[in-house]
């Protein structure tokens, strides 16, 4: 049985730590390989990224695989919630051997970071290791498969798609070969997530026919937006991460094309994309327990195509699943509270 999310990958988990109140309006996700890792890679095309050992994971390099990847709120502040999952796999062994006791290593986390800055109301209050922490924490303490908390949560709390409220979402396929394709998104993005002239979401229009929101929906929607963008003044940066997982035995020259391959699904879902006030992030994972349906090197097709659907899927699931917003930070309306009703 599948729950359409990441977790549909055999043996990932994923752990949210969520931060509000106070001036708080922030969070960290950790998405958790199993024992011994799994083949990483990545492919960075936003023109403002905030990211941290992404070079180790270019196929040319030493490291073979990661425990764990950080998707994380706070901008590069943010990224220290990297520093509290490597705290946490150094203490079980886990991660590169580097000296003759099993102890001595190195665990390599991956962590790209979103920019959600103020959208509390207090620019200093960003996840640090603490909340990495409790991020992989939870992560380890779910059981296997289960469920993945979508909306206003980890690494989305803060986000923000476009003009609305963005979040975390996640989609999952398995493909007639029995191999399982996975993503999970933070939609932050400084494109817009739906059309201008309707309001529906670019995402769904290209998973085939969608009923289109009534014109007095869609103009009582637009007044909403334009005064929560006058309350907002000056438009925030923005970056939309994602990791697309796959249970396929690929090398890491593959799972760098997935991870490249994956930026379409964004590119679906939010228009203009790979913007320069953007830092949009792809990691690919592989946990390598089925192989490819044959040897033919087109074998791959068809996770490249799932994993850039499976992407899609996941931004329109971050958007529905997403919470309003009216605080110190700003106002930013759910789609669901604009467009619920059509």
């Amino acid at each position: 049985m599948t729950v359409d999310a990441l977790t549909d990958v055999a043996g990932l988990r994923v752990g949210h730590a969520t931060c509000t109140g106070d001036g708080w309006l922030t969070g960290t996700t950790v998405v958790l390989a199993p024992p011994g890792g799994a083949t990483a890679a990545v492919d960075v095309r936003g023109g403002g990224p905030g990211t941290k050992e992404t070079d180790a994971l270019d196929p040319r390099n030493l490291v073979q695989k990661v425990e764990a990847v950080v998707l994380t709120g706070g901008s590069a502040y943010g990224l220290d919630s990297a520093s509290g999952v490597m705290a946490w796999l150094e203490e079980r062994g886990r991660g590169v051997r580097v000296g003759p006791d099993p102890a001595h290593v190195v665990p390599v986390v991956p962590a790209a970071a979103v920019f959600d800055l103020g959208r509390g109301g207090d620019f200093r209050a960003r996840p640090n290791a603490s909340t990495g922490r409790a991020a992989v924490e939870a992560a380890d303490a779910s059981e296997p498969g289960t469920p993945v908390r979508e909306g206003s949560v980890g690494a989305g709390t803060g986000a923000v798609a476009g003009t609305v409220k963005g979040g975390i979402g996640t989609a999952s396929v398995v493909l007639d070969s029995g191999i399982t394709v996975a993503a999970l998104v933070v939609a932050n993005a400084a494109g817009s997530v739906m059309q201008p002239e309707t309001g529906a979401l670019y995402g769904e229009l290209l998973q085939g026919r969608t009923p289109y929101p009534s014109a007095e929906v869609h103009e009582a929607a637009q007044r909403r937006l334009a005064e929560a963008i006058a309350r907002n003044g000056t438009p925030p940066l923005n970056t939309t991460l994602a990791v697309v997982a796959t249970d396929a035995d690929i090398s890491r020259a593959q799972a760098q094309k997935l991870a490249g391959t994956a930026h379409d699904g964004i590119a679906r879902a939010v228009r203009p994309v790979h913007l320069l006030n953007d830092g949009d992030t792809v990691f690919a994972l592989a946990t390598g327990a089925r192989p490819l349906a044959d040897e033919h090197p087109l074998a791959l097709n068809a996770v490249l195509a799932a994993g850039a659907d499976v992407v899609t899927r996941a931004i329109v699931r971050a958007v529905r699943a997403a919470e309003s917003v009216d605080g110190a930070g700003g106002v930013w309306p759910a789609y669901e509270e604009l467009y619920g009703g059509r």
